[in-house]
């Protein structure tokens, strides 16, 4: 069995940028639904784990004052590019502290599946409900064990001009550990060349998830299926969950 290897996103990033950035803007319909219509139309929004900034730009163009977050400072140099004039923070989710000022926040497109223990996921929902105002509202999606089942059980490639990416990716149902093993060949100034890195997320039960939230202060918590808003492939098996600060927590 392999051990929990941490992911490398500073490697990654360019291809992520090329390839996935654009993906979490296909649930901005839940989102909108399930996170922004009670809110203000100019709140104040936390994207935690914002990688690329492609969403981020589009929540800002909404006119919502956003806030991106994320872990990998190479992620954070194509955000800066792709949301020009949006504050961005280099931090990871699970250690990161900002005062209660925002009305919202989220974190799309699985990005908390790669937080690897139960008590750095508890840690990052803690963070995330202090930096919400009194009522503020948490929306995140995750993967859950029908994803992995379907979508992490083989290769995939990309094969463009002036590069190309092999993914192959595992799930060991022990562990509950995905892993994508990601080769990568890019052409500069004439010469190919290749790197390897590996990512790896963690499939959680839906009691712990609850359990988490319920730990770190939030209530009222409802899930919903990515299909529901999306046909998009990878929607399967992907759930929202969204959950609330009291009105009468303290701020």
């Amino acid at each position: 069995m392999r051990s929990q290897y941490p992911s490398d996103y500073n490697s990654f990033a360019w291809v992520y940028n090329q390839h996935w950035g654009q993906y979490s803007q296909k649930f901005l319909p839940a989102i909108q639904d399930l996170l922004m219509r009670p809110l203000p139309d100019d709140a104040r929004i936390l994207d935690l784990c914002c990688g690329t900034g492609q969403l981020t730009r589009s929540l800002s163009g909404l006119g919502y004052r956003v806030t991106g977050l994320d872990g990998s400072a190479e992620m954070l140099r194509f955000a800066r590019q792709n949301a020009p004039g949006v504050d961005l923070i280099h931090a990871p989710a699970q250690r990161f502290h900002l005062p209660p000022a925002f009305h919202g926040a989220l974190s799309a497109f699985d990005s908390l599946n790669h937080i690897l223990d139960r008590q750095e996921l508890s840690a990052a929902f803690a963070n995330v409900y202090a930096a919400l105002l009194p009522g503020g509202r948490f929306l995140f999606d995750l993967n859950m064990e029908e994803a992995y089942n379907e979508y992490w059980d083989g290769t995939n490639g990309i094969a463009e001009d002036d590069h190309a990416v092999i993914m192959q990716s595992t799930y060991d149902s022990r562990s509950r550990l995905g892993f994508a093993d990601v080769t990568i060949f890019r052409r500069t100034s004439g010469i190919w060349r290749r790197s390897d890195l590996l990512l790896t997320q963690r499939c959680y039960l839906e009691a712990d998830i609850l359990d988490a939230l319920d730990e770190a202060g939030f209530r009222e918590v409802t899930t919903t299926p990515a299909s529901r808003y999306t046909p998009a492939p990878g929607a399967e098996g992907r759930t929202f969950f969204l959950a609330c600060k009291p009105d009468d927590a303290a701020a």
